[in-house]
Parts: C-alpha cells; structure tokens; sequence
C-alpha cells in the first residue's frame, strides 16, 4: 500500500466558529492549511455554531452568519463536501453531555481560555453575562473530535491544552468502559503564520478590535490596498537595529500571499542593505494580496449568484458525515449502558 493511500485512511477534525468575517489573519492561521490538507487526508470541517454561542450573540444573525462563513469556505477553497453545519449534527451535543460526565470540574478550571474569554468580556462590560456554556465548551470541543475518531486535529500551540483535554476524557472514557475504544487524537502542527494588525502589530489580527484591525479575504481591492498603505511601521525609512513588529508583520504577509518569494527576497535584500523604502514595500505586499484574493473573490461572486444550490450541498454533505457520528453515538450509549432504539 502506498503512502498516499495510507495518508487518505486517516481522519481531520478541524472547526471554525462563525463569529466574524474571513480576514486574513483567519485564512492564513487556518484555512490556508485546511485546503492543502484536502488532496492528502480524508477531511471533516465544521462551522461550529453551538460554539458560537458561548459568547454574546444575536439571534437574528446567527443562521445568516453561519451560511455567509460556509460560503466563504467554499469561496477560500474547501470543498462542500468536506464540510458540515455542527446544529445539523445533533450527536455533537448528545455525546458531549455524556463525555461532560466524564471531565472533572478542576480540568474545566484550568482552561486558559475561559479566563481569558470572560476577562474581555468584562473589560467590555462590567455587567457581562458569563454564560456556563462557556465553561464547559471544552467538552463539546472534545465531542466534536471523538464523534469522528479523528486521527489528526491541526492546532496551534495555543490551542493544544484543548486537544489534550480531549485524550484525557478519551482516556478516562475507555477506563469506564474497559475497552480502548476512542484512540487518542494527535496534534497536527504545520507551520502557519501569526498574522498581526496592521493597525497595531502588537495585537494579533482580530475583527473584534474593529475595522482598521482586520483585512477581509474578500475586500475591495482598492480598500485592501488602502489598508496596507495604512499600516503601522517605522517612521521614515528602514531603521538600525531589529526589524520592527509592523514591518515584520508587512514580510509575513508577504510571504504567506504565495507566488511572491522573488519579491519577498528583493525586499529584504533592500531592508537589510538599509535601502528599502517602506512605501514600496506596502505597495508590494498590497498587490500580492489582492493578486492571490482574486480568485476567492470571483468564486464568492459565483456562488452569491446561485446561493440555495451551496446550501443544499453542505446540508448534503451535512447529512452524510453525520452517518459517522450517528454509529460513534450508537456505540457510545452502548458502551455506557444507556437505551438505544435496537435495545
């Protein structure tokens, strides 16, 4: 058997919340990544809108929000195919409560990232609301893993106490049950940019610090050109000393647009003889991102023409990738003693 074909027998889980726009710094943390993995690997991909939850949300533009993200996805690359709605998969929840039987209050205590979600949600209002869902996210996070058996999630390291959480209820799943029947989930570390605002390299990209620090994937050309004229660097031309963070961020986009390491050599050849004018260097960044946005943009475009066909194909595909978490459930619940309709 070759390589390949054993690369294609193994699973990745990976998800994505639909709580903003497609900006650059999601596409190259993430999506960029998920794409390539689809010629190699046997992929599932999932707009987790239970997730989106545990946050303050509007009703109203919730659906509307995970259907303009599915599209994106699309647009970015993935196949529909590939993809899933987590509210179209209900065994995500009903595995959850069960695994949540499982976690210790101290493991949900030591996650980082529930401190760090409700200290913004304070210094947003000191009257915010902090929801349990939030608390006990990390969970459903594992129940969205596990209900696939995946072999691979692709992480950062700021993710990885999450995974490990995971392995840990998995562990303690088939201690109760006495059978090795969840296999441990390993991390996919590739290697993906840290993509910063161009408005404050000091903060990472993010459209929850508002419009002048984050970049759309499908922006206007002529305003995503204007952004990156924008960005924060040096004042004056190249400085002694280390590269500052807004340049340094200004090199990672450019090498991150793809089909620019001429031009990425060429700038830093003129950065480190002391030459390079910050003005070209937006310039060139600027134009290798709508260059490698275009197609995205031109597929966006298609599939705003005819959006009920994309619909019907992830409620599809939706149906079909939940068959594998309807025989994970089954096999749960029988594991654990609970009712199954055969029993």
């Amino acid at each position: 058997m070759n390589e390949k074909k054993e690369d294609f027998q193994k699973t990745i889980l990976s998800c994505i919340q639909p709580t903003g726009k497609l900006h650059l710094g999601r596409y190259f943390g993430a999506i960029q990544n998920w794409v390539s993995l689809q010629s190699k690997y046997d992929c599932f991909y999932g707009v987790v809108d239970y997730h989106a939850l545990t946050m303050p949300f509007d009703p109203k533009k919730m659906r509307n929000r995970s259907w303009e993200l599915v599209f994106d996805l699309i647009a970015a690359g993935l196949d529909p195919d590939n993809m899933f709605v987590q509210s179209l998969v209900p065994e995500h929840t009903e595995l959850s409560w069960i695994l949540s039987c499982m976690t210790s209050y101290g493991e949900l205590s030591r996650m980082t990232q529930f401190k760090d979600k409700s200290q913004q949600s304070k210094e947003t209002s000191k009257d915010a609301f902090i929801s349990a869902g939030l608390y006990t996210y990390p969970v459903l996070q594992a129940a969205d893993i596990l209900v696939y058996r995946a072999d691979y999630v692709p992480v950062g390291k700021d993710q990885e106490q999450h995974l490990e959480l995971t392995r840990n209820i998995a562990q303690r799943f088939n201690h109760i049950v006495g059978k090795d029947y969840f296999q441990m989930p390993e991390p996919l570390f590739t290697e993906v940019p840290k993509v910063m605002s161009t408005a404050d390299p000091e903060k990472k990209m993010s459209a929850s610090l508002g419009p002048k620090h984050h970049i759309d994937v499908f922006e206007d050309p002529k305003v995503m050109a204007k952004q990156i004229r924008s960005a924060v660097t040096d004042s004056g031309d190249v400085q002694p000393g280390p590269m500052s963070p807004g340049v340094e961020n200004l090199f990672q986009l450019l090498r991150a647009s793809g089909n620019s390491q001429d031009a990425y050599d060429e700038m830093m050849v003129e950065y480190n003889a002391g030459s390079l004018q910050y003005g070209k260097l937006k310039t060139v960044v600027g134009e290798a991102l709508v260059a490698m946005t275009e197609p995205m943009r031109e597929k966006r475009r298609e599939i705003n023409q005819d959006k009920r066909t994309y619909k019907d194909r992830v409620r599809a595909s939706s149906e079909v990738i939940r068959k594998v978490a309807q025989q994970t459930l089954a096999e749960v619940k029988d594991l654990v003693g609970l009712l199954n309709v055969r029993n």
